[in-house]
Parts: structure tokens; C-alpha cells; sequence
């Protein structure tokens, strides 16, 4: 079948048609590992890169809102694709408001095309490994730009990167944002990580060994605290999107078991009336309104992803158990909320929870 149909709102029809495809593909990608090229050029052909660059760049600019509302229905379809496309999200978010012009008005048009993959490797300077004595990646100063010395823990496809955007610090703890092209002498990245969920995203770590990146591709800095100001964008509300996807996918599961078992009505409307004030608490903080904070939010989004996931999972029965059926491959994809870039006020909510003790 051929999809060419570029969707134009979080409310068109075509966006149904390649959640469907999505869906259709989500768990013999699980099953294999692989890297989802099928399913991100598809996604391109819908015009999914489009979402996140302005008009000015070739992009469809889509505003804060429908980007929450697309980012949930495409996880509720396949979170490995879903959160692989993410990153060049975020790359966009921060090209968008740097002050290297030239630099954003060479890579927007190609990211908005899907012309490169680009991908992000800044949590070493949020939640990962910020307690060790030394940085993780260092930077030095040069005549022609910075030598990058170190590694970068944590990168969602970096083997298919073309670009890696990523954060290292200087001597006097100034830090710097920059581009950094994968084919730059010195830069190697390992095997991914075989995880517990979403191993198709192929994460891992990389290696900088005397990597010399010009200035042009600098994107702010040396400053400290290179990640505050314009450009933090809202991560949080973004990963509470993805967990809501994934909740919702295994809630429509649920509800279409219930259909023909009269015992888990009761438990798929409780969950389902925990998602709808979710999502709209969600699309509130979306659309600049006023409500609960962000990792409020993030702690109940990934609440509902667990509670959800293991309800369809115990739908499911001995069935669900069993590698291949997508109640497993849910209740596995909902603890990477817990680990990934997760606020220390999140986590502790999510312990307090499991311990019994939360209000």
C-alpha cells in the first residue's frame, strides 16, 4: 500500500491511517530489535518531521498543542517509533531559538524533510551521572572551536545519526550546546543497549577521543547552566504524552475485552476516566494554561502507563505473558518512564507509591 497523504492536523483522518500502519508493525519490531526505518519513512511520507519546524523552514509549524495531541496518538500506536522521533524534535527546539542563524537555516529545511536523522545527548548535563566529580564530557577550547573529550551515556540512534546534539563542559564549568556531526574524526558509538523495552531505538553510548568541532556548528555557549533559557522547551509534559499514548493503547485493549467480559467494565472505565483528566490536564499545560505542574503530571501520567499496561496484561491472561502479544511488550515499554530523564521529585512520588505511602 502507498502512503503519500500529508497530514495537516492532529484531527485528520490520515493521522488514524498511519497510526494504523504504526500499530500494525509495533510488535514484530519489538520481537527483532531492529532499528524502525520502515516505519520513520513512513512517518516521513506523512509529513510527521513537518510537525516540528516552522513554515519558514519548509516545516508545517505545529503549535504546542497539536504537537501533544500527535505525539499521543502515535504512541499509543508504537512507542519505539514514537520516541525515536522525539529527538530530532528536540534538536528542532533548540535550533529554532539559537543564535547561530546559519547553522539553523542549513539543518531546519533538511530535518523538516527528513533529509537527516538527528538525535540528542545532553543527559549527562540533566539527570545522568550530574553526581560524578569530573564531567562526563569534557570540552576545551581551540583556535578553530572546542575538543570534546569523554562520552555521551545516553543517545537514541546514534548509529543512524547524522547529527548528535550534545552539551560538554569547560575547565571553569562553563558549558557549551553544539552540533556534532557523526563522521567527525574521533567519535565512535557503541553497541546499543539491549533493553528491558524499546531496544528498536538502538540507545546507547558514544565516545568522544579528540574530537575537534568547528564553531559553525556551536549552538550556545560557553555560558553556564547551557540548558536554562530559551529552547528548555517542555519535556516533561512531552514524556507525560508519550506515557498517555502508551496508556491509551492498552486501555482500548482493555475496553475491547470488557465488551465481551462483564468483570472488567468497572476497572476499564475507572482507567479510562484517569486518562481523560490526565490528557486534559496535559493539553492545558500544552496550551499555556494554568494547572498542576509539570512533574505533577509526569508522576500520575506514569502511574496510569503501569496501572493500565499490567490491567491489560491481566486481560490478557497466560496469553499476554507470552512474547509477541502487545499486552507484554506494554507493561515492559511503561517501566522506561520510570529510568528515562526521570526528575528526582518524579521519583520519588513513583517510590512512594509502590511503598504504600502516597496520600
Amino acid at each position: 500500500m502507498h502512503y503519500n497523504t500529508q497530514i495537516s492536523t492532529a484531527d485528520d483522518p490520515a493521522l488514524d491511517q498511519l497510526c494504523l500502519a504504526l500499530a500494525a508493525r509495533a510488535d514484530a519490531l519489538d520481537t527483532s530489535g531492529d532499528w524502525p526505518a520502515e516505519q520513520l519513512d513512513l512517518c516521513r511520507r506523512f509529513g510527521v518531521n513537518r510537525w516540528f519546524v516552522g513554515p519558514e523552514w519548509g516545516g508545517a509549524g505545529w503549535s504546542e498543542l497539536d504537537l501533544m495531541r500527535g505525539l499521543m496518538r502515535l504512541s499509543s500506536a508504537c512507542l519505539a517509533t514514537t520516541f525515536v522521533l522525539t529527538q530530532p524534535l528536540g534538536v528542532c527546539r533548540r535550533l529554532t531559538v539559537c543564535e547561530n542563524h546559519a547553522l539553523r537555516d542549513d539543518l531546519l529545511p533538511k530535518l523538516a524533510g527528513g533529509e537527516v536523522f538527528a538525535t540528542v545527548g545532553i543527559s549527562h548535563l540533566t539527570t545522568s551521572r550530574r553526581h560524578l566529580a569530573k564531567p562526563v564530557l569534557a570540552a576545551r577550547q581551540s583556535d578553530e572551536g572546542f575538543v570534546l573529550n569523554g562520552s555521551i551515556p545516553w543517545v537514541t540512534g546514534a548509529v543512524r545519526a547524522d547529527y548528535v546534539l550534545t552539551g560538554a563542559t569547560l575547565d571553569d564549568g562553563r558549558q557549551i550546546l553544539t552540533m556534532l556531526p557523526t563522521n567527525l574524526p574521533g567519535f565512535t558509538v557503541g553497541e546499543p543497549a539491549r533493553l528491558v523495552g524499546l531496544t528498536a531505538t538502538m540507545t546507547g553510548g558514544a565516545e568522544c577521543r579528540d574530537v575537534l568541532v568547528d564553531r559553525r556548528w556551536l549552538l550556545a555557549g560557553p555560558t553556564e547552566n547551557v540548558l536554562s533559557g530559551k529552547g528548555a522547551g517542555t519535556g516533561g509534559v512531552q514524556t507525560s504524552a508519550l506515557a498517555l499514548g502508551l496508556a491509551a493503547g492498552a486501555l482500548d485493549y482493555l475496553e475491547r475485552e470488557a465488551a465481551l467480559r462483564a468483570d472488567l467494565m468497572a476497572p476499564a472505565a475507572s482507567l479510562r476516566e484517569v486518562h481523560s483528566e490526565l490528557e486534559a490536564e496535559l493539553l492545558t499545560l500544552a496550551a499555556g494554561g494554568e494547572g498542576c505542574s509539570p512533574d505533577e503530571l509526569r508522576s500520575r501520567a506514569n502511574s496510569l502507563a503501569l496501572r493500565a499496561t499490567q490491567g491489560a496484561l491481566t486481560a490478557a491472561k497466560g496469553s499476554g505473558y507470552v512474547l509477541g502479544h502487545p499486552a507484554g511488550r506494554w507493561c515492559r515499554e511503561a517501566l522506561f518512564f520510570l529510568v528515562w530523564s526521570c526528575p528526582q521529585p518524579v521519583m520519588a512520588a513513583a517510590l512512594c507509591e509502590l511503598a504504600g505511602l502516597s496520600d
